[in-house]
C-alpha cells in the first residue's frame, strides 16, 4: 500500500518547488528562441519570446526541441532499459568505480562549482559527486531517470545538439560513454555546445574511445571471446549488453583525429590516460556475468516454485532478470559481504590503469580545457 494522494502530491510539490527554482531558471533558455524562462506555475516554466509552455510535473524540465533532429539514440526505447538498471542508484562499483575515480581525480569537483552532466542517463554519476558540494545539473535526451536523481537532482530533458542552457553558465562539465554513440556531425554539434556553456578556461572530462586500438587490446579481445564461449555454453547472457552497444557509430577513427575534431570545437587535451581493461573485461564479462545468470536461475525457480504451490502461472512481464538486478541491487545498498566482495573486484580492475594507462589505446579518459 503507497503513502496516501496527499503526501505523494506534497511530496511531488517540493519536487517541483526545488527544480523550477530562481537558480535553475538562471541557467535554463528555450531550446527554440532562445529566451530566458519564467516559472509559470509549479509544474511548469514559460518563455516569453515565443509562448511555450515547458512541462515538469515529473520531477524534471522537459526543454527538447519542439523539432527534432533526424538521428536518435536507441537509449529512448523501453527495452535497453528492460532490466531496471536505470531505476535506482548503487554504489559505484566495478568499471562504474572506475570511471567515477578519474572524473573525480580530473575534475577536482569542489563546493562552488557550476558542473554539468552530458548525458546524465539515470542520474546515478550525479548522485555520486553530490557530497563534492558543487552544484550539479544533469541532461539527457532519454527519460529513464532513477528515482533518487529525481529528488536530490536538478534534471533536465534535453537535446546535447542545442543545449537549453545560458552561455557560460557552468565552469565544469563531463561526458561518460557518449561519445560513441554519436555521429561526427553530432559528435561535433555537441563539443560546440559544450563549448558555449562552459565559463572562459572551463574543463570538461570526458571517457570514450577511438576506433582504432593499440597492440594491449589483444587482451580484451581474449577475454571477450571467453565471454562468447561462455554464452554458448549458456553460462551467461550477452543480450542486454549487445543491445545496449547496437547503436555505436564510433565516429572518432584515431587519436590524431581526435585531436582535430577537438581543436575545432575550441578545446585541447590537458591530461589523458588509456584503458585497456584486460583484467576488467574478464571481472565484468565473465565473473560478474556468471553471478548474475546463476541469480536470475535462482529467481525464475523461485517464481516456478511459488506459482505452483499456488496454482497461478508466472506472468511473462514480471521479469526475472530485472528481478535479479533489482534484489542484488539492494544487497549491495546494504554494504554486506556482496558489496564488500565487488569492492575487491573493482580495487583488482586498477590493475589495467597502473600497467596499461600510459599505452596509447582506443579507450580513454581526458580532461578537455576550453581554448
Amino acid at each position: 500500500m503507497g503513502p496516501p494522494r496527499g503526501a505523494t502530491t506534497r511530496r511531488a510539490d517540493v519536487v517541483l518547488r526545488r527544480m523550477i527554482s530562481p537558480a535553475l531558471l538562471s541557467l535554463v533558455r528555450c531550446p527554440d528562441c532562445g529566451g530566458t524562462l519564467e516559472a509559470s506555475d509549479g509544474s511548469r516554466a514559460r518563455c516569453p519570446g515565443c509562448s511555450r509552455i515547458f512541462e515538469g510535473s515529473r520531477g524534471y524540465l522537459d526543454l527538447r526541441p519542439s523539432a527534432t533532429f533526424a538521428e536518435q539514440t536507441k537509449y529512448l526505447d523501453e527495452a535497453l532499459h528492460a532490466d531496471a538498471r536505470h531505476e535506482s542508484v548503487a554504489p559505484p562499483l566495478l568499471g562504474s568505480r572506475i570511471r567515477n575515480g578519474r572524473l573525480r581525480e580530473f575534475l577536482n569537483l569542489s563546493r562552488g562549482d557550476r558542473v554539468l552532466d552530458l548525458g546524465c542517463g539515470s542520474g546515478r554519476a550525479l548522485i555520486w559527486n553530490s557530497d563534492t558540494g558543487a552544484a550539479l545539473t544533469g541532461i539527457d535526451i532519454s527519460p529513464f531517470f532513477a528515482r533518487e536523481a529525481i529528488d536530490r537532482s536538478q534534471l533536465l530533458l534535453g537535446d546535447l545538439r542545442r543545449l537549453p542552457l545560458r552561455d557560460g553558465a557552468f565552469d565544469k562539465a563531463w561526458s561518460l560513454d557518449v561519445f560513441e554513440h554519436l555521429s561526427p556531425r553530432a559528435l561535433q554539434d555537441v563539443l560546440r555546445e559544450a563549448h558555449r556553456v562552459l565559463a572562459p578556461g572551463g574543463a570538461l572530462f570526458v571517457y570514450t574511445h577511438v576506433r582504432k586500438n593499440g597492440p594491449v587490446a589483444r587482451g580484451v579481445r581474449l577475454v571477450n571471446g571467453l565471454a562468447h564461449v561462455c554464452e554458448r555454453l549458456g553460462l551467461i547472457d550477452l543480450r542486454q549488453e549487445r543491445l545496449r552497444k547496437s547503436d555505436h557509430l564510433n565516429p572518432i577513427a584515431d587519436h590524431d583525429e581526435l585531436r582535430s575534431v577537438l581543436a575545432r570545437a575550441g578545446f585541447e587535451i590537458e591530461r589523458i590516460t588509456y584503458y585497456t581493461p584486460i583484467l576488467g573485461a574478464f571481472i565484468e564479462n565473465v565473473v560478474v556475468r556468471i553471478a548474475e545468470r546463476l541469480l536470475t536461475r535462482a529467481v525464475q525457480r523461485s517464481k516456478r516454485s511459488k506459482a505452483t504451490a499456488s496454482g497461478l502461472e508466472t506472468s511473462p512481464s514480471d521479469s526475472a532478470a530485472r528481478l535479479a538486478r533489482t534484489s542484488a541491487t539492494a544487497r549491495i545498498r546494504k554494504r554486506g559481504a556482496t558489496y564488500w566482495v565487488l569492492r575487491l573486484l573493482s580495487a583488482a580492475m586498477m590493475v589495467d590503469i597502473r600497467l596499461f594507462g600510459r599505452m596509447q589505446s582506443g579507450p580513454f579518459f581526458a580532461l578537455l580545457r576550453k581554448k
